[in-house]
């Protein structure tokens, strides 16, 4: 049913924007029902391994006090790791795990990610980031912001107010922009070009008022479509929507040298960082 609502969202969006002629109209619709039975449903919720990671790659540990860099995973399914086979082949937990070797202390991992959440959705989330802030957080959201009315400005300016409450509460973020719904070859053209277009606008979007602000940024469409494209067989879960084991692990080698560096920055900044249980 969600699928159904995004896909017959792009063509309403489609039809304001552009005006659609009755022929487009119909076609763009046959196109959607078509997606709908093409793309498959993973009927079960993420996974999770929250916890504590060490340097050796043992976890997850139960918390313990002692120097662990607190690490927040936010956003919607792709932040969550839906599609991924295991725990281990999680998103958050490969990137606790290869933080904790490459910055030599122990990670704590707290995924406040839900799956098909919006930008307009990240409020709550942060709320419960913020009862113990943590040191870094990592967000991606905006996929299913392209499949809804939320307009452009208003998703990029809703995300920075979030990530803004982060920042004041002594929170290094990394955003992960919108990706670039292209590489969902079941979505057929042109409205696959439709969500192209308007993820891509909205990561531009996203990445000016994280600039704005003074947060990071990292461009998932430019750096993970290409091998995307190029591999959808090896990358993709069984719905052929969401990424599997090996996609995220893609996606967390992106990922693991901008967090890394961010970490280091603030240590930097305040001369050791803040210590977390």
């Amino acid at each position: 049913m969600a699928l159904a609502r995004a896909l017959k969202t792009l063509i309403f969006a489609a039809g304001s924007i552009g005006g659609l002629s009755g022929a487009a109209y119909g076609l763009l619709t046959g196109q959607s029902r078509r997606a709908r039975t093409i793309i498959g449903m993973l009927v079960n919720l993420p996974l999770n391994a929250d916890g504590r990671y060490l340097s050796d790659g043992t976890g997850p540990l139960a918390p313990a006090s002692g120097d662990a860099l607190s690490f927040a995973v936010l956003g919607d399914s792709l932040a969550a790791g839906l599609g991924a086979e295991s725990p281990d082949r999680l998103p958050g937990v490969r990137l606790a795990r290869t933080m904790a070797d490459e910055l030599d202390r122990p990670v704590r991992l707290v995924t406040h990610a839900i799956s098909g959440s919006r930008t307009v959705e990240l409020e709550p989330q942060v709320d419960r980031a913020l009862i113990d802030p943590p040191d870094l957080a990592l967000i991606i959201i905006g996929g299913n912001d392209v499949t809804t009315r939320t307009s452009i400005g208003t998703s990029a300016e809703l995300l920075a107010g979030q990530v803004a409450r982060l920042m004041a509460a002594g929170t290094t973020v990394v955003v992960g922009t919108c990706p670039d719904l292209s590489i969902i070859r079941p979505i057929p053209q042109p409205l696959r070009t439709i969500a192209s277009r308007y993820g891509l606008s909205l990561a531009r979007a996203q990445r000016r008022e994280l600039d704005r602000i003074g947060a990071r940024a990292v461009s998932i469409a430019a750096l993970l479509s290409p091998e995307f494209l190029a591999r959808p067989h090896d990358l993709f879960s069984g719905d052929r929507f969401h990424p599997n084991g090996a996609g995220y692990e893609l996606a967390a080698n992106v990922l693991l040298a901008p967090l890394c560096d961010a970490v280091r920055q603030a240590q930097g900044a305040t001369g050791a960082g803040r210590v977390a249980s």
